[in-house]
């Protein structure tokens, strides 16, 4: 992304700043308190409006990203501040990707404040202050910042840099670096999670069941004494699927509870709602309180989840009658979750491999098919099927979410809906269908004949 495309952007971001901070003034004197030093010094000239129009808006974004403005114009009211910014280049392709979706993901949000943080020291510290060889600064991350002179070239931290007192405001002073300042705290959260990640897993005991008459999920069975009999039967053993086939492992878990479930499908929850296009699934999530909660209770017992979340706009395509039955929304989000950890790549692998597979879902006993169609995996049957849309919106190594674009029903169930759909078409053929305004004219003429009164309405012949 050139300097010149992100230009028009960067100045109304600039403009959108500066009518935040007018807001303030006028909050400020409508509530009858005098205008601080905070109000009267975020101005125009600021050098935060500098950065927010300068060649530095991808940091400027990042710092938009992790709700930093209010923080940032604190320290300019209390300090004169020193701004040591990354150039365009640095956070666009230089970046690890891996590193990059970390502090993007929405439960990182203190990791990515802490490193913004850490490029802002609270002293203004331009060229001519920048005599000695080596000196070490507190900055805004409360980690210190270590700036250092080889020769003519100066450096901060382990980044060169290569704009000296490039932006200069009355309030602080930006310096442009050739690369991003990682502190170790944020280094080491991100080396945890990753190594998280590819520790080996022990694979859960079971599936987890729902009870038909409640539509909750059964509560896991105790683990079976050593040198008892299997508790199923060997024909279960025996039988192929689509197990065999290869899939990521899970992430840890079993007995040991390393998991916390609920903050999990939160972090999930929150990042349908941020990814746009699933809002409605993720309104179902909510209000439907025991199926988070029972969604957190599998995750933190070790258990891993596949969600199919179908969009916005398949969800419009739902009736009344098909979400009015009790239980039936319930029962629509169990059908869509699938008790395996599975990836687009991974599910890709598998119908390819094996045509069409089967999957187990949390709406015992019915499964859900999948195969391979035009270069991706398409669920469900050939009358009514939806296409992974989405793939990989949130992977953990427990939960994983893959977006499509319809929503998929048991095949039993379809039948009944049709036999349903064919009886009322039956009754509407013999009988008229009435609106709800004629069913109340005809109860109130009934009632007026009652008294011999009916003859003064019309509308009662």
């Amino acid at each position: 992304m050139s300097t010149n495309s992100n230009r028009p952007m960067a100045r109304v971001r600039m403009c959108v700043f500066v009518v935040l901070v007018l807001s303030q003034l006028v909050t400020a004197a409508l509530s009858g308190k005098p205008a601080n030093a905070t109000s009267s010094q975020i101005n125009s000239n600021s050098v935060l409006v500098a950065l927010l129009d300068s060649r530095y808006t991808e940091l400027s974004e990042l710092v938009e990203k992790a709700l930093l403005l209010q923080t940032l114009e604190e320290a300019v009211s209390n300090h004169n501040i020193t701004i040591f910014a990354p150039r365009n280049e640095a956070l666009e392709r230089e970046l690890d990707p891996e590193f990059k979706q970390f502090l993007l993901e929405p439960r990182n949000l203190n990791s990515l404040q802490t490193l913004l943080l850490h490029h802002i020291v609270p002293t203004r510290l331009g060229q001519n202050e920048w005599l000695e060889k080596h000196t070490q600064h507190t900055t805004l991350s409360l980690e210190p910042l270590h700036l250092s002179k080889l020769d003519s070239t100066k450096f901060a931290g382990n980044a060169e840099v290569v704009g000296i007192d490039d932006v200069s405001r009355p309030d602080g002073i930006i310096h442009g670096i050739s690369k991003l300042l990682v502190p170790k705290s944020v280094q080491q959260d991100f080396n945890n999670r990753r190594s998280l990640r590819v520790i080996s897993a022990v694979k859960p005991e079971g599936a987890p069941e729902v009870d038909p008459r409640t539509n909750r999920l059964k509560k896991p069975a105790k683990p079976v004494p050593a040198g008892s009999p299997p508790v199923l039967p060997i024909y279960y053993a025996m039988a192929p699927g689509p197990s065999l086939a290869p899939a990521p492992a899970p992430g840890p878990g079993g007995p040991r509870h390393h998991f916390d479930g609920e903050s999990q499908v939160k972090d999930f929850i929150q990042t349908l709602l941020q990814y746009g296009g699933y809002n409605e699934v993720a309104d179902i999530l909510v209000n439907l309180t025991s199926l988070a909660t029972e969604m957190g209770k599998l995750v933190s017992e070790g258990y891993v989840l596949t969600v199919l979340v179908p969009n916005d706009e398949a969800m419009a395509k739902l009736t009344a009658d098909q979400l009015a039955e009790p239980g039936a929304p319930e029962r629509i989000m169990y059908y869509h979750i699938v008790p395996e950890y599975q990836t687009e790549e991974s599910m890709y692998n598998s119908v390819r491999r094996f045509g069409k597979i089967r999957y187990d879902t949390l709406h015992v006993p019915h499964k859900v098919t999948a195969q391979e169609a035009d270069g991706s995996v398409k669920f469900g049957d050939d009358e009514e099927s939806a296409y992974l849309f989405d793939p990989d919106i949130y992977t953990d190594g427990r939960i994983s979410v893959q977006g499509i674009d319809g929503v998929l029903f048991p095949a039993s169930e379809k039948t009944d809906s049709k036999k349903l759909d064919s009886a009322k078409n039956v009754d509407s053929v013999k009988s008229t269908p009435k609106s709800r305004r004629g069913k109340l004219l005809e109860v109130a003429c009934q009632v007026l004949g009652t008294f011999g009164q009916d003859s003064r309405f019309t509308t009662c012949h």
